[in-house]
């Protein structure tokens, strides 16, 4: 129980506003007890005078649990010697909250002594040991890990699941003459939601807690998503699949869009598993490599991977079937998504060589225009050749009746 004087209330009032922790406690006086319920509003708290409390005899180490002291004043409190105030020696001993400058006494009902050479048997902190430091299983496997706690007095040892998605369970018991106390949590149907969480072990008694974690590792996949479906057709199959945990299933391409133009080309992509899948992109059956013109842009998340196919000025050329295969050890996830960029250019016929004939309905029509030009050619060549030798025949005949005459 907490009792305070009237000069205490007036320090409090002086030195706190609920609005508005201070950092600071000076001259609280009067105290006999101090439990941690009695700190919870002083979350900030870092300076904490306790001098001139001659009738406080013991404290927790609970109490500054939450707290982070820079300096924690003791000066003048003669404490009962016991494995109640060890903690305090532990302190002492480690310079923390500047307790090293300071001379601390204890009374062990004989005389007072020093709180340094105080020598009290059977009290220390916990020892604790977990089964694994690391453990590594699929989604919707079922695990155990155990956390052993020893020491005097013997500890209270638990497994804070804070933030846990998984189902589990825990199951405590003490064992060699009451020496250890054991406690196993059980993981039932691992989430993927849980990989990389820290589970936590504790082990606490009158002078302390010690801890100890295990890495959870959990593998996860599930089958590949057509990008075709809708963004809620696509949701309802992952919840779907996520029914049926565990099952050995490749990568899931979560997102494969056809081309948008941005400030470059993107065909948008999102793939989820763990271990992160290794991403290849395939176009006309080859592998695409990263040039200037394209290159895989992606950001890596917790569990998964999203980015784009990145073009620069791409053109019809770049036109096809683009596939997406994402590999890691659980299998393989493919998609093939069709890239659009341009329509293929119009050929203009003024700039080629090229002589397109117009078919009709006639039949051998140009060999017939062809017979019949040549046949006019021929005739008019016929009749020049007549009236020369007609022009020639009268000019011999002509000349010799012209001389007859004479």
């Amino acid at each position: 129980m907490l009792l305070l004087l009237l000069d205490s209330h007036k320090a409090m009032l002086q030195t706190f506003t609920a609005n508005k922790p201070k950092q600071h406690i000076e001259n609280w006086t009067g105290l006999q007890t101090l439990r941690d319920v009695d700190m919870e509003l002083y979350t900030g708290l870092q300076r904490l005078n306790l001098s001139k409390n001659p009738m406080l005899t013991t404290l927790s180490w609970q109490i500054f649990e939450h707290l982070q002291l820079f300096e924690l004043h003791l000066e003048e409190v003669v404490f009962t010697c016991g494995c109640e105030i060890r903690w305090l020696q532990l302190w002492q001993q480690r310079g923390e909250a500047g307790l090293s400058s300071q001379q601390l006494e204890c009374d062990d009902g004989l005389k007072i002594k020093v709180l340094q050479v105080m020598n009290i048997s059977s009290c220390d902190l916990p020892e604790i040991s977990v089964s694994h430091s690391n453990l590594t299983v699929k989604e919707g496997d079922r695990v155990t890990a155990i956390c052993n706690g020893s020491g005097s007095p013997l500890p209270e040892v638990d497994w804070p699941v804070n933030g846990l998605h998984s189902i589990n369970a825990q199951e405590a018991k003490v064992y060699d003459n009451n020496t250890i106390h054991s406690i196993n949590i059980t993981l039932v149907n691992v989430s993927r939601d849980d990989n990389n969480f820290l589970l936590t072990c504790t082990a606490t008694n009158i002078v302390g807690m010690t801890n100890a974690s295990v890495q959870l590792t959990v593998h996860f996949s599930s089958v590949c998503v057509d990008h075709r479906l809708s963004s809620a057709d696509k949701i309802a199959s992952a919840k779907y699949t996520m029914s049926f945990p565990g099952y050995p299933d490749p990568p899931t391409i979560l997102k494969l869009l056809e081309p948008e133009r941005r400030h470059d080309t993107c065909i948008e992509f999102t793939v989820r598993g763990w271990p992160h899948p290794t991403l290849q992109w395939f176009y006309k059956d080859k592998e695409i490599s990263h040039t200037e013109y394209v290159r895989p842009d992606m950001d890596t998340y917790q569990d998964y991977i999203e980015g784009c196919l990145t073009f620069n000025v791409p053109t019809h050329h770049n036109n096809g079937n683009y596939t997406l295969v994402a590999t890691n050890e659980l299998g393989e996830a493919v998609s093939t998504i069709y890239g659009h960029f341009m329509d293929k250019p119009i050929v203009d016929s003024s700039e080629t060589d090229y002589i397109y004939v117009t078919p009709t309905n006639e039949t051998h029509k140009p060999d017939e225009d062809t017979f019949r030009v040549s046949v006019a050619v021929g005739l008019a060549a016929f009749a020049c050749v007549v009236l020369v030798l007609l022009f020639l025949f009268i000019n011999q005949y002509g000349r010799r009746s012209k001389f007859g005459l004479k």
